[in-house]
């Protein structure tokens, strides 16, 4: 790979600097922009919002800031490895906290239980709740930790191409149960509900039913423990500003309010994109981190074959819907800690609802965020920022959020009031809203899920969309609809697979 100065050195000497377009400026789109330019590409990034960051975009309201995307930062190197490609040290930019405890997991009957990455302190959490699974669980986590080598360090970042690349996986995925779902495989080590929940929730973090989502992301436990949870002071939002102030350094750009309305495509190969005002602009490579079903089934020309046709992107499955509610309180609630599970009635019964009846029900399991916990400056003095997330199906369902949201949303308040923060509506001075109709209008989310492509076995892997467009040259693609699939970790590892993939500027040119 190139360093920045050797990418300087091919410009100066007078040599064609390849050009390359990346479509979208979520973490994908620019920590792929920053590795292209590091191989000497003259890239800019087309973002169809007014501010980058796509998912992990920022809404300041009030005084409060708001991260509307990614709350939980896990694998830190990751990012790390993108600031020392670029001949910068992260920790000048990123000022990154871990988190401890990760989490706290409200039961409904009131009793709470700490998450955390150590150990000993969590197999005592599972002895309170179930002295006889504390042996499972240690099981439970050598499993998660055998997972984690073989998805995460050692296939997270491989292209997978062709259909041999998932055979050589097979017979160690078929071994750790990857081919059953994350709730099955937990099960067969924990007998308690509770633990069972605690052993299994992962998958919705990425959009995925545990009980259906393939086991192989039961390496999410051991992922956090080895490298945890962490949150940047000043909003997740800072990555993207260090994202962009990355690719500025190395000669790239981030345009704004440029709307892609489709990828040209000429024999075959991609050739460059048409914005929606009708401007031209050609590429010798083109990266997509527009989701990845609205790639092929809108902006891609219907003549041009791929094996991702508009048929096989409307029969596939979808991640879940997500209602976010965003709100700031005059007060601050201290006994909220910065990841917080309320857990429901129902764990099974839910999950049904919402990924196989398509039924907005009247329970919840939620997913609450007080980032004024570690960094009080994204709320005005005295007070507190909040998110609260609600899964939902996805608009498959036709649930009529126009007239829903509100009273969903009054509900959910209620759930909060009688649960951890007592009186919150009176308390209330900034509130805003996203439903899956929101993801449609402002991320061409795909059937509005949250998440891209529900993680079951046959959409992972080999079965997903490749990196490498199949049957479109110099196409790649990038985020959460393509391998090796949703979250921070894996969105950043999809850019990481460009490496494989795309020549450097000097063989391109």
């Amino acid at each position: 790979m190139l360093t920045s100065v050797d990418a300087e050195r091919l410009f100066q000497d007078g040599l064609h600097k390849p050009r390359a377009l990346v479509i979208g400026a979520g973490f994908g789109g620019l920590s792929g922009a920053v590795r292209l330019a590091v191989k000497g590409y003259d890239v800019t990034v087309l973002e169809r919002l007014q501010a980058p960051g796509g998912r992990a975009s920022v809404w300041k309201q009030d005084g409060f800031t708001f991260d509307l995307g990614p709350t939980v930062i896990t694998v830190p190197h990751l990012f790390k490895d993108l600031w020392t490609l670029a001949g910068r040290r992260f920790e000048d930019d990123i000022d990154l906290r871990p988190i401890d405890p990760f989490y706290h997991i409200r039961f409904d009957d009131g009793e709470t239980f700490i998450y955390s990455g150590d150990a000993e302190a969590m197999e005592r959490e599972v002895e309170r709740f179930s002295p006889s699974d504390v042996d499972g669980y240690r099981r439970f986590m050598r499993h998660s930790d055998a997972l984690r080598e073989i998805v995460f360090e050692q296939l997270g970042h491989v292209p997978f191409s062709h259909f041999t690349d998932m055979l050589k996986s097979a017979p160690d995925l078929i071994r750790f149960g990857g081919h059953l779902p994350v709730y099955t495989v937990a099960s067969k080590f924990v007998k308690d509900p509770r633990i069972r929940a605690i052993c299994s929730f992962h998958p919705m973090f990425i959009g995925g039913n545990p009980m259906s989502a393939s086991s192989a992301y039961a390496m999410i436990p051991s992922l956090e423990r080895k490298w945890g949870v962490h949150f940047p002071i000043g909003g997740t939002g800072k990555l993207v500003e260090g994202l962009v102030d990355l690719l500025q350094g190395l000669g790239g750009r981030v345009r704004c309010e440029c709307d892609v309305d489709e990828i040209l495509v000429e024999n075959g190969t991609a050739r460059g994109v048409r914005l929606a005002d009708g401007e031209i602009m050609e590429a010798d490579v083109v990266v997509s981190n527009a989701d990845s079903a609205t790639t092929y089934h809108d902006l891609l020309p219907s003549s041009v074959p791929r094996r991702w046709s508009k048929g096989k992107v409307s029969r596939s499955r979808y991640s879940m819907g997500v209602f976010v509610w965003y709100f700031g309180t005059s007060k601050r609630y201290e006994n909220v800690g910065q990841h917080t599970k309320v857990m429901g009635q129902r764990y099974r019964g839910l999950l049904k609802d919402i990924f196989q009846r398509k039924v907005l029900a009247d329970d919840f399991c939620l997913y609450l965020h007080r980032p004024t916990q570690i960094d009080p400056g994204l709320a005005p003095d005295g007070c507190d920022t909040f998110y609260v997330l609600s899964p939902t199906p996805n608009l498959s369902a036709g649930i009529d959020w126009t007239t829903k949201s509100e009273p969903y949303r009054q509900s959910i308040q209620k759930r909060l009031e009688e649960t951890l923060m007592p009186d919150l509506g009176e308390h209330i001075v900034t509130s805003r809203i996203m439903t899956p109709e929101d993801f449609v209008d402002r991320y061409r989310a795909f059937n509005g899920a949250g998440f891209g492509l529900e993680p079951v076995l046959t959409q992972s892997a080999w079965f997903r969309p490749h990196n490498l467009s199949e049957g479109i040259k110099n196409l790649y693609l990038v985020g959460a609809g393509t391998h090796p699939g949703a979250g921070v970790p894996s969105v950043l590892s999809s850019a990481r697979v460009l490496d494989q993939l795309v020549p450097d500027a000097a063989a391109h040119a």
